[in-house]
């Protein structure tokens, strides 16, 4: 994996072929929150396992500016260990993948638009999510982590203290923060360039997110280190379905048994994130197997 895709720029070009760039032979999507027919799509509307083989395309909901886990390449192709992932579902369904891009404070409602059948979006399992959507077993560990600028840089949460962080809104870090350091002002954002852009303009003391993203991202900045490596619980990254869709979920924590025979995870994780990491993230502190955290 070449290290500099992964400060590549999304440009509205690489954007707008975004949702059709699959696996070869994938037809063009429907209309946002329509059906394959083209109908109005009802809230909580999902498609079985059948129903998908049916089709011949599995639609899976990804960030398309979160490196190194889901982005856009230098040839406007998705890319990132989620992609990877994506990719051998699509396989072993037998179906073409359509990418759909998302953000975060998205990733909810195209599940239960019936936009996306599955996100694999760098997912946190949390109980408020766990309401409105089944997550399948994991497949990642994380926690949030702080990045923030060499000359004032930030090691102690303490230090936010009356001062300005950066989130993307519906991530745990904003939920966290909200939760545990009112004191602390947050500067929200839709979008993770967004985020990044503002730290790099000065407009917030510090950036923070899941440490895994923290990390990737002050090692492509010079200037930037994240201070704080583990902040809060470790949680796991789940696939996630549509409420009540037992045929896809179940077909994902089978397939999560099978893959991990292979240590395809492992495998993924050389692919994708060790470029970036080097020796600085373990992967046993990351990879989840077989679905077993």
């Amino acid at each position: 994996m070449n290290n500099k895709l992964l400060s590549v720029k999304i440009n509205p070009i690489a954007l707008a072929l975004f949702p059709v760039v699959a696996l070869a032979g994938c037809a063009a999507p429907a209309e946002a929150g329509q059906d394959d027919a083209g109908q109005a799509a009802a809230p909580g509307t999902y498609r079985t396992v059948d129903a998908i083989k049916e089709s011949g395309t599995v639609k899976i909901g990804v960030f398309s500016d979160k490196a190194p886990f889901g982005y856009i390449d230098s040839d406007g192709k998705p890319a990132g260990y989620d992609v990877v992932y994506g990719d051998r579902i699509g396989k072993d369904l037998g179906v073409n993948v359509e990418y759909v891009p998302v953000e975060a404070a998205s990733r909810v409602a195209f599940l239960e638009t019936g936009k996306v059948d599955i996100i694999l979006a760098n997912f946190t399992v949390t109980d408020e999510r766990a309401e409105k959507v089944d997550f399948a077993n994991p497949y990642l560990k994380v926690s949030l982590g702080v990045a923030s600028p060499d000359n004032a840089l930030i090691t102690d949460i303490k230090q936010l203290d009356g001062k300005n962080a950066i989130v993307v809104k519906g991530t745990t870090a904003e939920t966290y923060l909200e939760a545990n350091h009112p004191e602390i002002k947050l500067t929200k954002f839709e979008q993770y360039t967004e985020a990044t852009s503002a730290l790099l303009d000065g407009r917030g003391d510090a950036w923070v997110t899941d440490n895994t993203e923290a990390l990737a991202w002050a090692k492509q900045n010079p200037g930037f280190t994240t201070g704080i490596a583990t902040l809060g619980p470790v949680d796991t990254i789940a696939g996630a379905v549509t409420k009540g869709n037992s045929s896809l979920l179940e077909w994902l924590n089978q397939e999560l048994v099978d893959l991990g025979k292979e240590q395809f995870f492992h495998a993924d994780y050389a692919q994708t994130l060790e470029p970036v990491y080097g020796d600085d993230v373990p992967v046993e502190d990351l990879v989840v197997e077989g679905g077993e955290a």
